[in-house]
């Protein structure tokens, strides 16, 4: 009895969230490698239907076949399923089909759903879970209205699947495109002046990368600023931050051979689609070598806590900046709009930054010495699929079964979190209350 009862404690949140994430890609491959899946009606490579669902679960949008050209209308669906799970997280999805059934919800399934959507406490969270579908799929049906008439325009009655892929795709921050029925490989080049996608577009990207805490605080305080949780705050100034400035530069510097229309819309577009969502309506070849870094620290950077988004998240860079700011103050604690940062987040945010870094550069030099390809190339593919973007310079169909594999992990390290995966791995581990001796150790 006492081993059983071991074995139950030992299923954590965190090893439930990943268990769930690997369940899912898992089944989507199965579905994908279907001869019904593909227009040839042919049997997809594992690796290559292993490849699309993970990048799909994990809303990242890097592909090695175009979407539209590639798959059959029953392979599309079955990705933007796959979307729309690793959008609102498994353990939301599954929440939701428990509590259809009218099943009760479990102290254990309430702290996985916490840590699924970074909630702050149990407290609340059907409630808050409820709110989060119930506005996913309104954003969606409402971004998807809002393209329809575009899209229709141009492909006739195919246009409303069309415009609802592409918002679920967007919303979910994954950045997969239909688009191939005007150009393989061309994501929403043939839209770069047309207001309405791109605005739509960015918007869906926006308020799926927000969050959905930061959500519940605009819902409940509306425009009282003041009112919001810190994280709130944090979160829409961190973001507002790293949209102007990147937009900015890209309007006085990469686009002005465009009129000022369009140069304004592919400004704005190319800061907000790094942040992750992988769309893209100007050609990345042609952005020079310092817009590509830029773009690498965006896709890095990524999006905030529970939301669709991916990246080391926009937390995490203000709790590392917060830091430095205090100690070049000289100040012992860390502090953000008037309140105190735990030491521990700071130390998370740490870990998180060399985690992401490690993997970035690391999967960069391999896959440039086994493809033979330029470093800052790789250091674009690997940043996109960390950071769960899905932008691409256009090597990802050409890569050989290695560089896949490690874009495969990087993919699945990038959604579910590299300390969720710590978490699980290191939670049966004993805590020890005795300390070693303190020794000092000069740095910087």
């Amino acid at each position: 009895m006492d081993a059983v009862i071991c074995k139950r404690k030992k299923i954590t949140s965190f090893r439930v969230i990943i268990l769930g994430f690997s369940g899912v890609i898992l089944l989507g491959a199965f579905l994908l490698m279907l001869p019904i899946s593909s227009h040839e009606r042919i049997v997809t490579p594992f690796f290559d239907a292993l490849f699309t669902s993970t990048s799909a679960v994990c809303v990242t949008g890097l592909v090695v076949y175009d979407t539209m050209v590639y798959w059959s209308s029953f392979g599309q669906l079955v990705i933007m399923l796959l979307i729309q799970v690793g959008g609102m997280g498994v353990i939301t999805v599954a929440a939701v089909f428990a509590m259809i059934s009218g099943r009760k919800i479990s102290l254990m399934q309430r702290s996985t759903m916490q840590e699924a959507i970074s909630a702050p406490k149990v407290g609340g969270i059907v409630r808050l879970t409820n709110f989060i579908v119930k506005s996913t799929l309104l954003i969606e049906l409402a971004g998807a209205a809002a393209m329809a008439p575009v899209f229709c325009r141009d492909f006739g009655i195919k246009g409303l699947w069309l415009a609802l892929f592409h918002s679920v795709s967007a919303f979910c921050n994954a950045g997969f495109d239909l688009m191939g029925a005007k150009s393989p490989f061309s994501s929403l080049t043939g839209y770069s002046g047309q207001p309405v996608i791109n605005f739509v577009i960015m918007t869906l990207i926006f308020v799926g990368g927000i969050g959905f805490l930061t959500w519940d605080d605009i819902k409940t305080n509306r425009l009282s600023f003041h009112k919001y949780r810190m994280q709130s705050k944090v979160i829409l100034l961190t973001t507002a931050i790293l949209l102007i400035i990147p937009a900015m530069y890209f309007y006085f510097c990469e686009f002005t051979h465009l009129e000022k229309g369009e140069r304004l819309l592919s400004s704005l577009f190319q800061a907000v689609t790094p942040r992750t969502a992988g769309f893209n309506t100007v050609d990345l070849m042609e952005i020079s070598e310092v817009g590509k870094w830029i773009i690498i620290v965006l896709m890095l950077v990524g999006g905030s806590p529970g939301s669709t988004a991916g990246g080391m998240k926009t937390t995490t860079v203000a709790v590392l900046f917060a830091t430095a700011h205090a100690t070049f103050c000289q100040k012992e604690d860390t502090h953000i709009f008037g309140r105190r940062i735990d030491d521990g987040v700071v130390k998370n945010a740490a870990t998180i930054l060399l985690m992401y870094l490690v993997l970035f550069f690391s999967g960069a030099l391999v896959i440039s010495m086994a493809e033979g390809l330029p470093m800052l190339t790789c250091l674009f593919e690997t940043a996109s699929a960390v950071g769960t973007v899905g932008l691409s310079l256009g090597i990802t169909s050409k890569l050989g079964i290695l560089s896949r594999m490690i874009l495969i992990l990087l993919m699945f390290l990038g959604r579910v979190g590299g300390l969720t995966l710590i978490y699980a791995a290191l939670s049966g581990s004993r805590e020890t209350v005795s300390r070693l001796p303190q020794e000092k150790i000069t740095v910087g």
